[in-house]
């Protein structure tokens, strides 16, 4: 099944959430694949790994209808290679992040604080617990606005756990929001990916980052 085959089916699955935005992680995909995507209407686009960013950015950059994400760990010495080419960071987790990206960039940048809510300890993200500490943290950061939450889902096929996950997310999305801190709105949630995006966007995610479903 071809690229744009495969947009159109994730297209009729989400046709009852028009508030949900697509982004497309072309971790997984050549160059070329990341154009049939974005011929095929997909111009969010998301990369997990700088170097892979700057190739596809590089070669997509005359392209003014592309949006840049960027939702992989950020190393520090890498943020200048990166921070005024994206749209949107969605894995702000350490302050020493924060600090640099306020360093370099030229204009406000829309951020998503990732949760670990899993609370695996191999995975990346602020702990549940610390996450309102964190976002009060980033008050003083007049470059970066935290417009949401994001997490990486259990790798499990047991919707239960993959639902309350998410519930859990949007519980403390609404938490965050209610601090009414200026540079931190928090009304958006980025989560869901290929295998669990439709339970995502039922517990009230906003955006899904989707790869591994265009290229079936």
């Amino acid at each position: 099944m071809s690229i744009k085959e495969q947009v159109q089916i994730v297209r009729d699955s989400l046709k009852d959430y028009p508030h949900v935005d697509v982004i497309a992680a072309t971790k997984y995909m050549t160059v070329e694949q990341t154009i049939e995507l974005v011929d095929a209407g997909i111009t969010k686009l998301g990369e997990n790994r700088t170097d892979m960013f700057l190739e596809k950015y590089d070669a997509l950059k005359d392209n003014p209808e592309i949006e840049w994400h960027f939702f992989g760990a950020l190393q520090t010495r890498k943020i200048k290679d990166v921070a005024n080419k994206i749209h949107c960071l969605h894995s702000l987790d350490r302050i020493s992040v924060a600090v640099e990206l306020e360093k370099r960039l030229e204009k406000p940048l829309d951020c998503f604080v990732q949760v670990n809510i899993s609370e695996e300890p191999n995975k990346q993200g602020v702990p549940v617990n610390r996450v309102k500490t964190f976002v009060k943290q980033l008050e003083s950061f007049s470059k970066i606005r935290v417009i949401g939450l994001m997490c990486i889902g259990k790798l499990t096929f047991d919707e239960d756990v993959l639902r309350k996950s998410f519930q859990k997310m949007k519980k403390l999305q609404e938490e965050i929001a209610a601090l009414n801190i200026p540079n931190a709105p928090c009304k958006e949630l980025s989560m869901g990916m290929s295998n669990d995006y439709k339970i995502a966007v039922e517990c009230g995610a906003t955006k899904v980052r989707l790869g591994r479903i265009f290229l079936v």
